[in-house]
């Protein structure tokens, strides 16, 4: 019997659009699929060593439930992004989500191949010592040599 296989890109580095490529990836891998994922552009600070930067921007994201209804011009006012956060992550730690750094973690035990694009470290002068130590550096045609051979491939 072969292994199934995933590719996952991950572009985005906001609160909300970084669980998908954690919980997708820990999924398949706990299912027994060979994992990799390509980190490219804002989703490169999901491989970053320090998260607690990542936040979620209730702006622009009509469908993001709100304990109290707030007109869109009270979301652009300074502060609401860092509001927002706390909000959203003291809603998940009291549902029992993990948080990303145990999602991420999750992944690296069980051998998700976490990969950076290298075009995107060189074109923002990131420096690599930032990164976690599991995270590994390449090209496009890395990730793509991968990808092409998979059962499942998603962009998020």
């Amino acid at each position: 019997m072969t292994t199934k296989k995933m590719a996952l890109i991950a572009t985005k580095g906001t609160l909300d659009w970084a669980y998908p490529p954690f919980i997708l990836a820990s999924t398949a891998a706990s299912l027994g699929w060979e994992v990799q994922v390509f980190f490219t552009f804002y989703g490169l600070t999901l491989l970053r060593k320090d998260m607690s930067s990542i936040k979620i921007s209730p702006v622009a994201n009509p469908a993001m439930p709100m304990p109290v209804p707030m007109p869109v011009l009270v979301q652009v006012l300074p502060g609401m992004e860092s509001m927002a956060t706390m909000m959203m992550r003291n809603k998940m730690k009291s549902k029992g989500v993990a948080s990303l750094e145990d999602l991420r973690n999750i992944c690296i035990e069980a051998d998700v191949k976490l990969i950076a694009c290298q075009m995107t470290v060189d074109l923002f002068e990131f420096d690599k010592k930032d990164f976690i130590p599991q995270a590994e550096f390449g090209g496009a045609a890395t990730f793509l040599g991968f990808a092409g051979d998979t059962d499942v491939c998603l962009y998020i």
